[in-house]
């Protein structure tokens, strides 16, 4: 399979692309630092990377950012860059992508265990990661036919754990994670939320 994988740079996505290179062609998509460069936020920038791409049999998303702070602290532009980035980002992909994707491919994007457990601080990652799930079953419906979509939901990794001064034993480590995606690319189900903790 030729796979792309955005956000490939990141903890994430290097994970993602030691997994699968071994078996298909990896295409690589970040900010910096990959085959092509991407703006998640920006969808004349992710119309750019799929005029460089040609046909693709998958497209893994491993990026989108999205801000963690109290809730009487989030600005309006804190909000907006959230569902611009993580949300507005990967429903770009897929539907931008839709025209690149070969006849059965598969879409995997990322949402995040606080869709479905939020803490105080998440107000905005929660909207945007349960945003992406809904987005997902909805483009799944779409796109039947023609192309899988799913989502996989990490839950705390563990190297994330561990840089923020938290034990890493609550985690799962990125590597395992990862497992998920490739799940997500070799079975056959679409609209699924893929639970990766």
């Amino acid at each position: 399979m030729r796979i792309l994988v955005v956000g490939a740079t990141g903890l994430l996505g290097s994970e993602i692309v030691k997994l699968l290179a071994a078996e298909h062609d990896i295409v690589t998509a970040s900010r910096k630092g990959s085959d092509l460069h991407v703006d998640l936020s920006d969808k004349r920038s992710i119309e750019s990377m799929y005029t460089q791409t040609g046909t693709l049999d998958a497209i893994v998303c491993a990026a989108g950012s999205a801000k963690f702070a109290p809730l009487a602290t989030l600005a309006d532009e804190d909000f907006s860059f959230s569902l611009a980035n993580k949300l507005m980002g990967q429903v770009n992909l897929v539907r931008c992508g839709a025209a690149h994707i070969s006849q059965g491919g598969c879409f995997t994007l990322t949402s995040g265990v606080l869709a479905q457990q939020p803490m105080e601080g998440s107000a905005a990652v929660s909207i945007v990661n349960a945003g992406v799930e809904a987005f997902a079953r909805s483009a799944a419906l779409e796109l039947r036919g023609k192309a899988r979509v799913n989502v996989v939901s990490p839950g705390w990794v563990a190297e994330t754990l561990e840089s923020m001064g938290r034990d890493p034993s609550q985690g799962v480590p990125a590597a395992i994670v990862a497992q998920a995606y490739k799940r997500s690319l070799g079975g056959s189900a679409s609209g699924e939320v893929i639970d990766a903790s």
